[in-house]
């Protein structure tokens, strides 16, 4: 027995002599010591944790070149080879995580709405629960700075942009055409509908080189990747109906809604200064398909509407009204894959065709035209180290227009245009630490039809100088092919072009976030012709200019006041532009130099309802006056409306919804048509362009069926 114990003494010796101690300290970049690190050899359970002065040690019986890994919470993993025998009171020096939650992001120019966003400057679609959207994602958007109030119109001018200048995209994919039906100056209303989107990206300009074909701005909305549950919403208005319904099963699910509108029984009660001979009406649906592979989600979305409507207009130069009789059909639908594969990229690829059929009558002349729309989509990204990424992609547009025009006498003109463009980028994120990041990348574009190569440099950076505060700049060049309007009568032209310049701060804590951005845009080659309108015998030139420059502020503050959500918007903007049949540069009609936003939602508990007011300021918008001898020199007067919506809980999910919009009754004026002729006292005689009622009312009861029985629409309305 005694020879056993002194044998075992003696192996345990060897084994003592054999071990070899590693010891160091851990600290940060700027040598602050970091306690608790978890050091270890890499394949092995020797290590140890550092103490509260950051130091560590621990023996092993490992031998020769060993790879050791030091980790800590918000620090990047440290890892190295070493000489076992060697690695003896080393300083580590750990590098802050950039993808911790408190890192910097690039702002500059993107507002981010969603649970997937960093900073989200708003809550999952509570952009469409402002007073006076009326349910409309572009209506809610009009609320924020850096967007012009064009209440004729209802689509999205931003920075000095016309409407055409802001590209829309679904899952990554364009939507050719945006907008719903409308006559002229009557506004319109975006095709979608708020229930399928739980991400909504706004760039006011600056945006990556993953988007073209946009000279000022960029709309993505992202479809729920997976429903919470099933359900189905039933929703009984004054202007029509809707329903929809949400099934889940193991790997997939199928969301969808459709809604009848027929303003006609509303326009009846409400008295409207519009002469209708058969009021708006449309049937459109939505739906979404979800597929969840192994490695990705397959996503299907398609959209439709049959719109009619029959109007007659005033004209200045007409005695009689003239008649406007209009039925459009609209089909869009994507097919969307994110996925990851090999060695950790990342794929995201996708397909899209749009459709557009219009018949027009106005008076006794037709006109129809339909557009097909395809883009076709590929993206790949990878995360090269913890502080690189890169994203490469390419695109593929396909646009074909085919008008016909037919006179009374019977005689037929056709215009129309093929175009497709062929597009490819490369983008990097470089995140030099926490505090300091960067995005550089530049997209290539060959348009068909202009027979044109184009390349556009993006760039952008942020650097945190605070917990809570940071800066953001970004530069772009940025090119679009010519609107329809003018590219369907000649094929001879360039692309048009915009250079973007934006400095941005931003600061969040508690509840509270200011935002406060100043930009430059600087125009080149829009397109200018001589006419009074664009037409067949128009001589179109690229000869146009302008500028924009201007700066937004945003406040939001859910937190100072108990139940009580706000946000305070302001944009001043100068801008000019030499463009269409300018005779010189001038600031445009759609343009007010001052916009100011509130927008509130208050809960009372005591009266289960949510209440919200939305009130819009804008000073007055130029007009051309040809009495006067200054192009532009008139100004309506300033436009202001205050809208209110009160949601009222009847019960867990069913509920009863009222809002009015403009309840001061104020009379607002966009515009002035005048008389192409003066009279007999040489005055050009002119009517305004204004609101097609003081006000709009709309009273909704929304139900929704739900296994957990706790579900409702409140958050859409």
């Amino acid at each position: 027995m005694k020879t056993i114990i002194t044998f075992l003494l003696f192996i345990v010796a060897i084994q003592s002599n054999a071990q070899t101690e590693i010891s160091g300290k851990v600290t940060d970049e700027k040598g602050m010591v970091i306690p608790g690190a978890n050091i270890y050899l890499e394949g092995t359970y020797d290590g140890a944790s550092s103490d509260e002065n950051g130091d560590f040690k621990f023996s092993t019986l490992e031998t020769g070149t060993k790879v050791i890994v030091v980790s800590f919470l918000s620090f990047e993993t440290f890892k190295k080879s070493i000489a076992v025998a060697n690695f003896k009171n080393q300083t580590i020096k750990l590098r802050e995580s950039v993808n911790a939650l408190d890192a910097v992001i690039v702002t500059a120019g993107t507002f981010e709405a969603g649970d997937k966003a960093r900073v989200s400057v708003l809550k999952p679609l509570d952009i469409v629960t402002t007073a006076g959207a009326a349910g409309d994602i572009i209506a809610a958007l009009n609320t924020l700075p850096g967007t012009q109030t064009v209440g004729e119109s209802g689509r999205l001018f931003v920075r000095g942009g016309e409407a055409d200048e802001t590209q829309t995209f679904v899952d990554g994919l364009r939507v050719a055409q945006p907008y719903g039906a409308a006559a002229n100056n009557l506004p319109t209303r975006s095709r979608f509908s708020p229930f399928l989107f739980d991400g909504i990206s706004f760039s006011t300009g600056g945006y990556s080189a993953e988007y073209g074909e946009a000279l000022s701005s960029v709309l993505t909305l992202s479809t729920i990747d997976e429903p919470v549950q099933e359900q189905t919403d039933i929703s009984l208005m004054t202007v029509g109906l809707g329903i929809g319904n949400t099934q889940k099963w193991n790997k997939n699910s199928l969301t969808f809604n459709a809604a009848y509108i027929n303003l006609e029984p509303y326009q009846k009660l409400v008295p409207q200064a519009v002469d209708w001979n058969k009021p708006f009406q449309s049937l459109g649906g939505e739906m979404v398909y979800r597929y969840q592979f192994r490695n990705g989600l397959l996503k299907v979305y398609g959209a439709f509407e049959v719109a009619r409507l029959d109007i007659n207009q005033e004209d200045i130069n007409q005695s009689e009204k003239v008649r406007f009789d209009l039925k459009n059909d609209n089909f869009y639908g994507n097919a969307s894959y994110k996925g990851t594969f090999g060695d950790n990229w990342n794929l995201h690829t996708g397909l899209s065709y749009g459709l557009g059929l219009n018949k027009i009558g106005l008076n006794s002349n037709q006109i129809t035209n339909s557009e097909n729309a395809v883009h076709l989509k590929m993206k790949l990204g990878k995360k090269v180290t913890e502080r690189i990424k890169i994203s490469v992609g390419a695109d593929y547009f396909v646009t074909d227009l085919d008008e016909d025009f037919t006179e009374l006498q019977g005689e037929t003109f056709n215009v129309g245009y093929q175009n497709s463009i062929v597009a490819a980028y490369a983008e990097s994120d470089i995140f030099f630490s926490k505090k300091l990041a960067m995005k550089v990348g530049a997209r290539a574009s060959q348009t068909s039809l202009l027979d044109e190569f184009r390349l556009s440099p993006r760039a952008s950076f942020a650097y945190k100088v605070s917990k809570n505060g940071q800066f953001s700049f970004a530069y772009g060049d940025f090119v679009q092919t010519p609107r329809a309007d003018y590219i369907k009568y000649s094929g001879d032209f360039q692309s048009e072009k915009a250079r973007h310049y934006i400095l941005n701060f931003q600061h969040t804590k508690d509840g509270r976030l200011f935002r406060a951005e100043a930009y430059y845009k600087k125009y080149d080659d829009l397109v200018k012709f001589e006419t009074p309108v664009a037409q067949f015998n128009s001589v179109f030139t690229n000869e146009g200019s302008g500028f924009a420059k201007g700066i937004d502020i945003f406040w939001r503050d859910n937190k100072t006041f108990k139940n009580t959500d706000y946000w305070v918007s302001y944009s001043y903007i100068d801008t000019e532009r030499d463009y269409l049949n300018f005779p010189n540069q001038v600031t445009p009609s759609f343009v007010a130099n001052h916009t100011l936003s509130l927008v509130t939602k208050h809960w009372i508990e005591s009266w289960k309802s949510q209440i919200g007011f939305s009130y819009v300021l804008n000073s007055g918008r130029p007009y051309n006056n040809p009495n006067e001898l200054e192009f532009m020199d008139g100004k309506t007067n300033a436009f202001q409306n205050l809208s209110f919506n009160w949601a009222y809980l009847l019960s867990q999910q069913k509920i009863l919804y009222f809002s009015v919009s403009n309840i001061i009754g104020t009379d607002n004026v966009f515009g002035y048509q005048y008389a192409n002729s003066p009279d007999m006292n040489g005055q050009f005689q002119r009517r305004a362009i204004g609101q097609p009622a003081d006000r709009f009312f709309f009273v909704g009861f929304f139900w929704t069926i739900s296994e957990n029985k706790k579900t409702n629409q409140l958050e859409n309305l």
